[in-house]
C-alpha cells in the first residue's frame, strides 16, 4: 500500500503548481495523515452547526462536555508539537467553541426549567 501511495504522491507532484509547493511539502500537509485526520474531523463542527437547530433538553450533556474538553485539548496540542498544524488548530477550537455554546444553552435551559 506504501508503494502505491508512494507512486500516486509522485505522480500528483509534478501538477501541484509552484505556487503551492509550500503548502504541498509542508512535513502537515495533504501528503501526510496529520493533515487529513483533521479535514475529516471538520465533519464534527458541521454536525455540531446542525445541532444548533436542535432543542437545549435534546442535546446530551455529557457528550457536549466530552467534546468541548477534547476540542480544548487538542486545540492547545496542536499549538505544542512542531511542526504546529494550523488545520488541526482550527477544527479543535470550532469543536470546542460550538461545544461551549451548546454548554451555555443546555445550562441556560436548565436553569429557566427545573426538574
Amino acid at each position: 500500500m506504501s508503494k502505491l501511495y508512494h507512486g500516486i504522491m509522485s505522480v500528483l507532484d509534478r501538477f501541484v503548481p509552484q505556487k503551492l509547493q509550500p503548502l504541498w511539502q509542508h512535513p502537515a500537509g495533504p501528503k501526510t495523515v496529520f493533515f487529513w485526520a483533521p479535514t475529516f474531523k471538520w465533519g464534527l463542527v458541521l454536525a455540531a452547526l446542525g445541532d444548533l437547530q436542535r432543542p437545549p433538553e435534546n442535546l446530551s450533556f455529557n457528550q457536549t462536555v466530552s467534546l468541548t474538553a477534547t476540542g480544548m485539548l487538542w486545540s492547545r496540542y496542536s499549538l505544542v508539537i512542531i511542526p504546529k498544524n494550523w488545520n488541526l488548530f482550527a477544527v479543535n477550537a470550532f469543536v470546542a467553541s460550538t461545544g461551549l455554546y451548546q454548554l451555555w444553552r443546555i445550562m441556560k435551559y436548565r436553569s429557566e426549567h427545573p426538574a
